[in-house]
């Protein structure tokens, strides 16, 4: 099923089949709260080559917690996040979840980073949920795959 979202003014849309969605999770780190002004980011990880992108991003770069340099996307006019990666991972994209059209089909598997969530925004406690960032290796294997 065809899956779309944009920013807030529109300029950027995008579009991916949802069978393509690797997998989705909160991330609460201290990064992905500053980024997102809010005490999570919810992110859509998804093979490059099939995410569709109409509009240019601009995008912010900043060193993540596991050493990482972490591009962080958005609309230059409205502000709105929409996409970001790491440098070293460019063929998978996370796509934010907040930007979907619709949002209802959705499954998030983990929490990421729970050590630096806030008391007003804990883990989902139904969901898996790890201290910092699961094994990169696990993740880097498992994205490869889906490739």
């Amino acid at each position: 099923m065809k899956q779309s979202g944009r920013c807030q003014c529109g300029k950027i849309n995008y579009n991916f089949n949802q069978e393509d969605v690797i997998s989705a999770h909160h991330c609460h780190c201290k990064d992905c709260q500053r980024a997102t002004g809010s005490g999570k980011a919810t992110i859509i990880y998804i093979p490059n080559k099939k995410l569709n992108v109409d509009g240019e991003i601009k995008f912010f770069e900043s060193k993540g917690s596991m050493g990482s340099t972490i591009r962080r996307g958005f609309c230059e006019n409205c502000g709105s996040g929409i996409i970001s990666y790491a440098k070293e991972m460019p063929m998978i994209k996370f796509v934010k979840a907040g930007t979907l059209d619709d949002s209802s089909w959705l499954n998030v598997e983990s929490s990421f980073f729970a050590k630096a969530s806030s008391d007003w925004n804990k883990p989902d406690e139904n969901i898996k949920s790890f201290q910092g960032n699961p094994d990169l290796f696990s993740t880097i294997k498992n994205a490869i795959k889906s490739l």
